[in-house]
């Protein structure tokens, strides 16, 4: 089965792809961490701009990028509309169900573009690396070495996974069962998640032995060694300034 992969384009030539990937972790996590931290409804705005921007300059196809972040924007939306409607305040609208209040909606929006930003920019750090190279970055930054191979696993078999619970669905599908909120079909999906979960076990193992067998040390082969470019260091300066000015800027 094919997956939707988040590096798809990860070949595109841009400014943003030829960003030096060590640097770009260290640059774009520090612009994730300052954008999340945004007290200012008009900078939150600026942060949200400066996003959208970075995935013009990185030539990214728009509908793969609004096919990534759909959901988690939607989710991100639910929560402004929440918080509309339970932050005591001002009331703005009031009707027999629900009250908005001014305060409910400055602090839900504020969080929508931080969010949202946030994520734009969590989201570039990976579609403009292969995983491969972003792992790699991740070890010659010193990330620690079971950190970066939960993370490895995490990817590489969640997919294998998800073919297998597919298959195990064909099966009980092919044999007349339908998924119904009853107690039989709740303790049938419960029975396959148990099943799924053995199946997993196993083939963890099967895996683990394999890799062992192979030489494998826990690291991957550094075939490539990463030069940070002038234009590494201008982007990077640039970048900082824009996380760190957007804190200067006066609370509005």
């Amino acid at each position: 089965m094919n997956y939707p992969r988040i590096d798809a384009y990860s070949e595109i030539e841009s400014v943003i792809h030829n960003f030096d990937p060590r640097a770009k972790i260290i640059t774009f996590t520090v612009l994730i961490f300052s954008f999340a931290f945004i007290e200012s409804l008009t900078v939150a705005m600026f942060a949200v701009l400066f996003s959208v921007s970075l995935i013009f300059i990185s030539k990214l196809p728009i509908e793969f990028v609004y096919a990534r972040l759909k959901y988690p924007i939607i989710f991100i939306f639910a929560i402004f509309v929440i918080m509309c409607f339970t932050v005591e305040g001002n009331i703005i609208i009031d009707s027999y169900f629900v009250s908005v209040t001014l305060e409910g909606l400055k602090i839900g929006l504020l969080i929508f573009l931080r969010a949202t930003a946030a994520l734009i920019i969590a989201f570039l750090m990976l579609a403009t690396n292969r995983f491969d190279t972003v792992i790699k970055a991740l070890y010659m930054l010193k990330l620690p070495n079971a950190v970066v191979q939960m993370i490895v696993f995490s990817y590489r078999y969640i997919f294998v996974l998800v073919d297998e619970f597919q298959n195990m669905k064909k099966s009980m599908s092919a044999k007349g069962f339908e998924i119904k909120a009853n107690r039989y079909g709740l303790s049938t999906i419960g029975n396959l998640i148990g099943m799924l979960l053995v199946k997993s076990y196993e083939r963890g193992e099967r895996v683990h032995k394999s890799m062992i067998s192979k030489g494998y040390e826990g690291k991957p082969r550094m075939d490539t060694n990463y030069n940070l470019m002038f234009s590494d260091y201008v982007l990077t300066i640039f970048m900082m300034i824009f996380a760190f000015g957007v804190h200067i800027y006066p609370v509005i």
